[in-house]
């Protein structure tokens, strides 16, 4: 019988744009008419129909203050005290703002703090540590924060203001100078800075500082807008060029999103909330910037969703979004707390729920942590210190299995969620596994090496809660591999053959009964890390030969597509013995080193969403 939707075909949704992933993703900048006065390191408050920018430098360190309503700037009363680089309220209403700190050449920095009323400067109570290239934020003329800044030298402490006095209050984690930062007194982010480029992100909460999310680019000399801590804009900055990026924080990660139109660095001012925002002034390679820009982020939108099908009637295109292998990138993570390689990680994990137990070559360690896409915390430990020990499973679930302390060990341990337990041994002692499975009752390790005399083993063992069963062996033995999936669809890939430290470029399928050559990576290698979501799906990443390193480092990524490997977006820093975990569209890549004492770096994996057109072939 027929199907209905085969005799009358189905309705296809017809849209005048195409989808977008978030608000954000829809916005862009325009032009906006210039200040009256090109200059750098100028800070404003506001909004984007209603900001002001304060101080700066042009030939020298100014007191000049311009209003903008949307279309125009117009000068208004100066300050009383002429300078550049401080810090400013800049959530406040443009009538209702503060001005601190900053730099006063020939005097040099200044704690002078002034009030403004919409129509005159009032000197208030001073700062005190007297910066310049301080960060501020604050809702209103009263209650403000400032901190960092170089005094010099670049500094970490904090001031809250009351509207009488500033207090000191806890301490950045993370000395800084020349960063950006929104929110108010009691919740706020701060961002970037120097020296000489920072990535690191921090937000407070009224009483501590606690690192967030990295910005994907590192820099200084940046501006920032948002109405919330968890809701910002960082846009523009040196890195150490001026720089058009602007990305976009929802209160875990930053993703990179339309440019700035003029790369602007040396301190424009920004001001307004995430949706709606102005930036001006700032220096590039041609000199100090009079121009600005207003963003605008879409009220209403089209979310895309994976699998969506739509007709686009502007470009009369059928479309199908996707995940777009071919867009993924790698950004930087909170680094981990112990220094490791090549460790037992909860493979089946995303990035934003990693986890690593054990230690490297030379640092033989019990140590667990979890990642919760933010930070890295330690939990309950190993029972048996361990290196260069195989695993698999989940943040609640998971198996950590052989190692080496101080000879091979065939121990194996299953992880609860909140403690490890032993439980049957390994059938064979072996470290440097490849390792697959879900869960703490279904995994297999496979290949490694061992007594006697380091031979290299192709043994395959599966777990199944309670005992260890020898299946069909691999077909190249080897040690050093990365690998993941199930028990019944998983992948080997690269390693070393012999001690001689040979990389291998082979790669095995397993299907539930034994091991199948395949096609070859790329590049030869092994101490990689793979994400994988079966057989026919992996990214391979990372790497090198032992005891070649650290001259033979690698970044690059390779992804399988069940028939072939392509290279795309390299690591952000090469490594050997990395950690990787999750799956091809979203991993972890964690730990590892130019060394075999490893390191403690965490980059993330993303894969985004794309509307592809679709024709007829």
């Amino acid at each position: 019988m027929a199907k209905y939707s085969d005799i009358k075909g189905f309705t296809v949704q017809t849209l005048s744009t195409d989808t977008i992933a978030s608000q954000f993703a829809g916005g862009s900048w325009a032009s906006g008419g210039s200040m009256n006065t090109a200059r750098r390191r100028v800070l404003g408050s506001g909004i984007q129909t209603a900001a002001i920018a304060v101080a700066g430098y042009s030939t020298a360190a100014q007191a000049l203050a311009e209003q903008y309503n949307g279309s125009s700037w117009t000068e208004v009363a100066d300050l009383n005290t002429q300078r550049d680089s401080g810090g400013m309220s800049g959530l406040a209403p443009y009538t209702a703002t503060i001005y601190f700190g900053g730099g006063n050449s020939p005097g040099g920095n200044t704690g002078a703090s002034e009030s403004f009323d919409g129509s005159s400067w009032t000197e208030v109570a001073d700062l005190n540590t007297g910066r310049n290239m301080a960060f501020g934020m604050g809702a209103s003329s009263t209650a403000a924060l400032g901190g960092g800044g170089e005094t010099p030298p670049v500094v970490a402490t904090v001031e809250k203001y009351d509207g009488s006095s500033w207090t000191e209050v806890g301490d950045l984690n993370t000395a800084r100078a020349f960063a950006a930062g929104t929110g108010s007194n009691t919740a706020a982010i701060v961002f970037g800075g120097e020296p000489p480029f920072l990535a690191n992100a921090e937000q407070w909460n009224g009483s501590a500082w606690t690192e967030v999310g990295d910005l994907n680019t590192a820099r200084s000399g940046l501006a920032g807008s948002g109405s919330t801590y968890t809701d910002a804009l960082a846009f523009g900055g040196g890195a150490p060029t001026a720089a058009a990026v602007t990305e976009h924080f929802d209160g875990s990660s930053w993703t990179e999103i339309a440019d700035l139109s003029t790369a602007r660095g040396g301190g424009p001012m920004g001001a307004g909330t995430s949706a709606l925002s102005i930036a001006a002034g700032g220096n590039n390679p041609g000199g100090n910037l009079a121009s600005t820009e207003e963003w605008t982020a879409p009220a209403v939108f089209n979310q895309q969703v994976e699998g969506q099908l739509f007709f686009n009637s502007t470009t009369n295109t059928f479309k199908e979004t996707i995940t777009d292998i071919a867009g993924a990138t790698w950004a930087s993570g909170a680094a981990m707390n112990t220094q490791r390689a090549q460790v037992a990680s909860a493979q089946a994990s995303p990035h934003s729920a990693g986890q690593v137990a054990g230690g490297a070559y030379t640092n033989v360690v019990a140590n667990t942590e979890q990642y919760n896409g933010t930070a890295w915390t330690e939990v309950n430990d190993l029972n048996t210190a361990n290196r260069q020990n195989a695993g698999s499973g989940t943040q609640t679930s998971a198996i950590s299995s052989g190692g080496y302390n101080p000879s091979w060990l065939d121990v194996a341990e299953t992880w609860n969620g909140s403690s490890w337990t032993e439980v049957a041994e390994i059938n064979q002692a072996r470290y440097q596994m490849g390792a697959a499975g879900v869960s703490n009752t279904s995994a297999m390790i496979y290949s490694g090496e061992g007594a006697p005399s380091s031979t290299q083993y192709a043994k395959t063992e599966t777990w199944d809660g309670s005992s260890w069963t020898e299946v069909n062996d691999m077909n190249q033995a080897r040690y050093g591999l990365a690998g993941g999936g199930t028990l019944t669809d998983a992948i080997g890939i690269g390693g070393q053959e012999d001690g001689a430290g040979n990389p291998s470029n082979k790669v095995e399928l397993w299907d539930g009964t034994s091991w199948t050559e395949t096609t070859e990576i790329n590049t030869s290698r092994g101490y990689s890390g793979a994400g994988v979501s079966n057989g026919s799906s992996a990214i391979f990443f990372a790497g090198g030969t032992f005891p070649n390193i650290p001259g033979n480092l690698k970044a690059q990524t390779e992804f399988w597509n069940g028939s072939s490997w392509t290279e795309i977006a390299d690591l952000g820093t090469a490594r050997f013995g990395v950690s990787g975990q999750g799956t091809a569209f979203d991993a972890l890549a964690a730990g590892g080193g130019p060394t075999t004492s490893g390191g403690t770096a965490t980059e993330e994996w993303t894969t985004p969403l794309a509307n592809k057109t679709i024709t007829a072939s």
